[in-house]
């Protein structure tokens, strides 16, 4: 799609902040206003809108689409996104290990203890460790603990834990992201741990590297996105 507009910008409106485009405000894919809580939050969108080309990149909206996901899902249903969260907490990748010996399993025990250790004494639940990929039911004690952990955040921020637990298979790490210190590169990391090992032993083409930054660009900006409207 060709670029239709010559400048982008923000607007206080009632309910929050709104991108406009030649001064007008823009709509969510499900056709509502776009309003977002914060003035960090717009100036964000808007960036995205300004830095588009002559041809619109639609892989380049990251930050509208979550605004988009907020307005038009969460906001819809969301029971059924917090739910969503919770069986990635069921599943949840940093308790699924490699078999006990093996090499892979030393380096996922140092690089995934200390954030579910964190975890679990942030908010005084348990997690099961497997060894191996046959499913363990998580304790139901720590399931209904994390759901009341998601459901007090708003749904800005749950679009954005939507696409930061999905990137990483992990809830664990989708939480991690939300803190204000966080660092992406290192969380990715840890979320990355076993594909980047298999790139070491059979060699990171530069396709699997792409791959990858792409990735992590997104859980980046999903990231920032929290923080901005977050305020």
């Amino acid at each position: 799609m060709k670029r239709f507009y010559k400048e982008a910008g923000a607007a206080p409106v009632a309910g929050g902040w709104q991108v406009t485009l030649d001064g007008r405000g823009i709509k969510t894919a499900g056709g509502r206003p776009q309003l977002v809580p914060t003035e960090a939050a717009v100036t964000l969108l808007a960036r995205e809108w300004a830095e588009q080309g002559e041809d619109i990149d639609a892989s380049r909206f990251v930050l509208r689409d979550l605004a988009d996901y907020a307005l038009d899902v969460v906001a819809g249903d969301r029971a059924d996104v917090i739910a969503t969260l919770l069986r990635y907490a069921e599943t949840d990748t940093l308790c699924y290990r490699a078999e006990a010996g093996e090499p892979l399993e030393a380096r996922q025990i140092e690089a995934w203890e200390p954030l579910l250790k964190a975890a679990e004494a942030r908010w005084d639940i348990q997690f099961e460790r497997i060894g191996g990929v046959i499913h363990c039911p998580q304790p139901a004690a720590t399931l209904k603990r994390l759901e009341a952990v998601v459901q007090v955040e708003t749904d800005f921020t749950l679009a954005a834990l939507n696409t930061l637990t999905t990137l990483a298979a992990s809830l664990v790490i989708g939480l991690a992201a939300l803190a204000p210190d966080a660092d992406a590169g290192a969380l990715w990391d840890i979320a990355n741990l076993e594909e980047d090992w298999q790139a070491e032993l059979w060699g990171k083409e530069q396709e699997y590297l792409d791959h990858r930054a792409r990735r992590l660009r997104t859980f980046a900006a999903a990231m920032e996105f929290v923080r901005a409207v977050r305020g």
